[in-house]
């Protein structure tokens, strides 16, 4: 196993496994140990059906399923991300941290490329431990003990998701989820600090006014994406994204109308944030 950093701030290639062999358990822990070091871990060239995918997934945590998509035949938690040619708007196709509307936010999620467009289609990820440790004293401060209100209602969000519920709608699934988290959460296996709102989700600060907490969420969702924070990931064929959810956001690029592009995800079960 080699391990290969992608960019100053976050994200890095290994090299050297087989997702369709049997992995060790000192190789289970060393991918493990780099997914918690680099925040995002790309896998390229694993050709394996959702039996295999789901076995890595298990290894690294807890597979849950997504509120809004139902998964595939007899993988209820893994899902489609898609989008078909003729559609306009990509699947989560805005800055965010996965499903941070819900009371336990997932740890992880793992994406795995199945058909790609022939250009574009790149995922960025940006570090948000370094979105917080780069504020000044002052702003950290002022942020500490705040909670921010998440909701899986907001509308430039709400727009990426109508083609999928359109065609893969889950029938159990809440009109509007929402949920209350710190604004700087500590991440509960590195111990170290990090921005925890986002663009995507996050819609007020408890017991703010709308005009007080847009005036900080703004400069946060600006400040949390600054290109030296990031890094940017080209797809290729089978390659494999996992991601921390509690210390990244991700973008998904909106750059290849006319073509085709699915990917398989699964999330992982986290905890309440803290």
């Amino acid at each position: 196993m080699l391990i290969k950093k992608i960019s100053g701030a976050l994200g890095a290639e290994i090299t050297g496994i087989d997702l369709n062999q049997e992995l060790s358990a000192n190789l289970i822990s060393d991918i493990r140990s780099a997914f918690l070091e680099h925040q995002v871990i790309f896998l390229r060239n694993q050709d394996i059906g959702p039996e295999q995918f789901l076995r890595f997934a298990k290894m690294m945590g807890k597979p849950i399923e997504y509120p809004f998509v139902k998964g595939l035949p007899n993988f209820p938690t893994i899902i489609e991300v898609k989008k078909l040619e003729h559609e306009v708007l990509n699947f989560g196709g805005i800055w965010h941290s996965d499903t941070t509307y819900l009371e336990m936010p997932p740890m992880g999620s793992m994406l795995l490329a199945k058909e790609i467009p022939p250009y574009g289609g790149d995922t960025l990820f940006a570090n948000q431990y370094l979105a917080w440790e780069s504020l000044s004293s002052t702003m950290k401060r002022c942020l500490e003990g705040l909670i921010g209100i998440s909701s899986s209602a907001k509308a430039d969000v709400s727009k990426t998701r109508e083609d999928r519920i359109k065609s893969d709608a889950k029938d159990s699934a809440n009109s509007e989820y929402r949920a209350e988290h710190p604004i700087v959460r500590t991440h509960p296996e590195t111990g170290r600090k990090a921005l925890y709102v986002n663009v995507a989700h996050t819609t007020g600060i408890v017991g703010m006014s709308e005009g007080e907490s847009k005036s900080i969420l703004e400069f946060l969702f600006n400040h949390q994406i600054k290109p030296e924070l990031t890094c940017r990931f080209v797809w290729q064929p089978n390659s494999l994204a996992f991601w921390d959810n509690r210390c990244t956001q991700h973008n998904p690029v909106n750059d290849y109308h006319g073509f085709r592009r699915v990917m398989h995800r699964i999330t992982l079960e986290g905890d309440r944030p803290k």
